[in-house]
C-alpha cells in the first residue's frame, strides 16, 4: 500500500479502487456511452451531498446552533436581565446534548453548541457586560475564516483537512488528485472570505450597537452564510474528480498479500508432495534392484 499521501506511477486516474474513472470514450473506464457517465455524475453527487450533510450537521446541526443564541436575545429582549438570560442558553444546550445521547446520536455538534454557550456565559459574567456572551464566537469566527485563508495558500485547505477522512480520502487528494485539491482550496477560499465579511458585519455593532441588536443580527447571520458556504462547497466538489477510497486499497492490498501467502503455501506443499513422490519412487527402484 502506497502512503495516502505519496503519488504513484501505478495510479492512472483518481479514481482509485471502486470508483471508476471517467474517459473520452462515455461510459465509466471506458466505452459504453453517455448513460454511464451521467450515472456516475449523479452517485458522485450524491455521495458529496451526504458526505457534507455528515461533516456540517444537517438541519438538526443548524437548529442547535442557533436555538441558545436566539433563547439568549430573545429573553435579554424582553427582560434586560443577563443571569437569566445566559443560564437560559445553556440549559438548552444542555438539553440538546442530553437528547443526543438518550438517542445515541452523534454529539460533537451539540457538544461543540455547549462549549460556545460556555464560554460565552463565562465571559459575560466575568465582565457584567451582555455584549461578551457573543465575543467568544465572533473571535471564533474569526480565528477560523483566517485558518482557512492560511492553509489555502500553504498548500494544504482546511477544508480538505476536514472532509477528506468524510470522504474516506485522507491526505490523498494533497499530491495524487490534483483536480480535487483545486476544488478543495477554491472552498477554503469561500469560507474564509464568507466568514470574514460576517466578522466585518458582527465586530462594528459590537462596538456600536446594543446588546439586542447585535444579538438579533447574529443570529440572522447564523445561518444563510453558513448555507453559502456549504452550497459553494458542494458546487466546487461537484465538479472536481471522485475521492480516492484509501481504505478500500488498503483492503485490496490486504486481500492480494492474503492470496499471494495461500498460493504460496500451496506451491510449497505441491512441492514437498514432487518431493516425497520422488523419495518413494527411488526407494522402490532400489528395492527392486
Amino acid at each position: 500500500m502506497t502512503s495516502v499521501d505519496k503519488p504513484t506511477a501505478d495510479q492512472p486516474s483518481p479514481a482509485g479502487p471502486g470508483r471508476h474513472a471517467r474517459t473520452k470514450d462515455g461510459g465509466p473506464g471506458g466505452p459504453g456511452g453517455p448513460e454511464g457517465t451521467t450515472d456516475q455524475a449523479v452517485t458522485d453527487k450524491a455521495v458529496t451531498e451526504a458526505a457534507l450533510f455528515e461533516a456540517f450537521g444537517g438541519v438538526r446541526g443548524m437548529v442547535e446552533t442557533v436555538l441558545p443564541g436566539l433563547l439568549f436575545v430573545t429573553i435579554y429582549t424582553i427582560n434586560k436581565n443577563l443571569h437569566s438570560s445566559a443560564i437560559a442558553a445553556l440549559a438548552v444546550s444542555l438539553v440538546l446534548v442530553l437528547v443526543r445521547l438518550i438517542r445515541r446520536d452523534t454529539v460533537k455538534h451539540a457538544f461543540s453548541g455547549v462549549f460556545g454557550v460556555a464560554f460565552g456565559v463565562v465571559f459575560a459574567m466575568m465582565t457584567g457586560n451582555a455584549k461578551d456572551f457573543y465575543l467568544p464566537g465572533m473571535l471564533y469566527t474569526l480565528g477560523l475564516a483566517l485558518a482557512y485563508i492560511v492553509t489555502t495558500i500553504a498548500g494544504v485547505p482546511l477544508i480538505g483537512l476536514i472532509l477528506g477522512p468524510v470522504f474516506k480520502e485522507n491526505l490523498s487528494w494533497r499530491t495524487r488528485n490534483p483536480g480535487r485539491k483545486k476544488a478543495y482550496a477554491k472552498a477554503s477560499w469561500a469560507w474564509g472570505l464568507i466568514l470574514l465579511a460576517k466578522c466585518a458585519i458582527l465586530f462594528p455593532l459590537y462596538w456600536w450597537a446594543d446588546t439586542a441588536q447585535l444579538g438579533w443580527v447574529l443570529v440572522a447571520l447564523k445561518i444563510p452564510p453558513f448555507l453559502l458556504a456549504v452550497y459553494l462547497t458542494w458546487v466546487f466538489l461537484a465538479k472536481a474528480p471522485p475521492p480516492i477510497d484509501v481504505f478500500a486499497e488498503m483492503e485490496a492490498e490486504e486481500k492480494a498479500q492474503e492470496e499471494a501467502q495461500e498460493e504460496a503455501e500451496a506451491a510449497r506443499k505441491r512441492a514437498d508432495g514432487g518431493a516425497e513422490a520422488d523419495a518413494g519412487a527411488e526407494a522402490r527402484g532400489r528395492t527392486e534392484a
